[in-house]
């Protein structure tokens, strides 16, 4: 995979007061800042160009991870302004630095031991997406992954009401995924007339264009076993924290 995105431009709200001085990427967690533990593996897969998104505190970025250099990365910094353009907002205005192939794209917030070597080079659709098991944060899922690999964001029952196997299926987005930029083609359609889509650059959240193409039957998916944080709290962080340094 030639090129990733690391979305870091949020303002981490649930992760005050860490996250009034410091953007939450670059929290340390396990020795180490959150975001370079993405960089390290991104490298590792043969991603050589990284762009990261930055809104809140972007200032601190640049100087904190510099050109990329240390981590065998050239890294280019896609700046929104004050304000985070929101998931499909920000990635839209970085599609300009990620080139037409298909990209990785991989949340700053969270933590994992995913390879990303693993994932398709040319996803069948639009994107494809790694899930996990329900975090008990959201115990309702996200989306279902289906028997031939695609996706859906139908809604399975609680396990009481369906085989085990069957419920098992509705599954937590792990905020990485392999995209297409063409995910964004008559994106206005799909988000509306709503008031951050007016904007200049426009904000809007990716997951309606998610659901968009699901429907059509262009995203696939994976299921993801192993390790996987969501570090979206401060007892969350000191949690992975002391597991990583045993």
């Amino acid at each position: 995979m030639p090129r990733a995105l690391i979305l870091a431009a949020g303002r981490g709200e649930r992760m005050r007061p860490l996250t009034d001085a410091t953007p939450k990427p670059l929290l340390t967690v396990g020795g180490k800042r959150l975001i370079e533990w993405h960089l390290e593996a991104l490298a590792r897969a043969g991603v050589r160009e990284v762009v990261i998104n930055v809104a809140h505190l972007a200032a601190q970025f640049e100087p904190a991870l510099g050109a990329g250099a240390r981590y065998g990365l050239s890294i280019r910094y896609s700046r929104e302004g004050d304000e985070p353009l929101e998931t499909g907002g920000g990635m839209l205005n970085a599609l300009p630095l990620l080139g037409d192939a298909p990209f990785v794209a991989v949340n700053g917030d969270i933590w994992c031991d995913f390879d990303f070597a693993t994932l398709p080079r040319e996803p069948r659709g639009l994107a494809h997406l790694v899930l996990v098991d329900n975090p008990p944060h959201h115990p309702r899922g996200d989306f279902v992954l289906g028997d031939e690999g695609l996706l859906s964001s139908e809604p399975v029952p609680a396990a009481s009401h369906v085989g085990a196997a069957e419920a098992t299926r509705n599954l937590t987005f792990a905020g990485i995924g392999v995209y297409r930029a063409g995910l964004f083609d008559g994106w206005r359609r799909v988000i509306g007339d709503t008031p951050g889509a007016r904007e200049t650059p426009p904000r809007f959240a990716l997951a309606p264009l998610l659901r968009d193409a699901m429907a059509r039957g262009l995203v696939s998916g994976e299921r993801h076993r192993a390790a996987w944080h969501d570090v979206g709290t401060p007892h969350r962080l000191a949690d992975l924290d002391a597991s990583l340094r045993g």
